[in-house]
């Protein structure tokens, strides 16, 4: 009988250690999906604006890692949804490399048309996690809810199945890999639609060149320097306030 139940309880363990996997070096692709007609607002040039516009942005980016190194970038646009070519130019270009060894985040971001670089420590997030949980793409994911810029709440489910504390572009420090993210005060989600383990790339998990990275304090100052003449001409500041968020992301 004790020969039975270890047998048993054998083969529960070596079913159970199967079913789960732990995940060092993968590809995952993400749909991110913006609603560019609210992020506009609601302006009289904004709403003529709108009439050619579709109501949704929808592309797929690539998180590669391995080694503790990671890189976010652009793949590609879902061709069925056309979209004007200046809208597409930022999400084109930019990147997000990060060695998590180090906590250190390298960042191309394409702002009004022009390249900027920022090598700074990963920004600090505060998170809380949740009893919530979702399958995304396979993985059994548990809620967490963080806040950044002082008042913008991301939502995010992660697994810690994959052993990567990163997500899509700057977000991080959770136990684990984020695979589903809204942030509602941008209209974005990104979700991930697939897992690949094989055939990753380890050579394109490299930061973008740069001889004069900004720090984050400094990036952040300039962009809000550049931005202040806005004021006058928006009466719907919140649009202001989309364009610094989504920079600094």
């Amino acid at each position: 009988m004790k020969k039975l139940t270890f047998t048993l309880a054998l083969v529960c363990y070596i079913g159970l250690s199967r079913g789960q996997q732990f995940i060092d070096k993968a590809v995952i692709e993400f749909e991110v999906k913006t609603n560019i007609k609210k992020t506009m607002g609601d302006g009289m040039w904004a709403e003529m604006m709108k009439e050619n516009l579709p109501t949704f942005k929808v592309a797929y980016f690539n998180y590669t890692f391995s080694g503790g190194k990671s890189i976010f970038k652009l793949s590609h646009f879902d061709e069925k949804i056309k979209i004007p070519e200046h809208m597409k130019k930022s999400d084109e270009e930019n990147e997000w490399y990060v060695d998590h060894n180090l906590g250190m985040l390298d960042m191309k971001k394409v702002v009004v048309g022009s390249p900027f670089y920022v090598r700074d420590s990963l920004p600090n997030i505060e998170w809380k996690l949740s009893n919530e949980n979702m399958m995304i793409a396979g993985f059994n994911c548990r809620k967490a809810v963080g806040r950044m810029f002082d008042s913008v709440y991301v939502f995010v489910f992660y697994t810690d199945e994959i052993l990567v504390s990163g997500g899509p572009c700057s977000i991080n420090g959770l136990p684990g890999m984020i695979l589903g993210m809204t942030i509602p005060r941008l209209y974005t989600s990104w979700v991930a639609t697939k897992v690949s383990i094989t055939n990753v790339n380890e050579t394109a998990i490299k930061p973008a060149n740069s001889k004069k990275p900004f720090l984050q304090q400094d990036y952040r100052k300039l962009l809000s320097d550049r931005t202040v003449e806005w004021e006058n001409y928006y009466d719907d500041k919140s649009i202001i306030h989309r364009f610094l968020w989504e920079a600094l992301l």
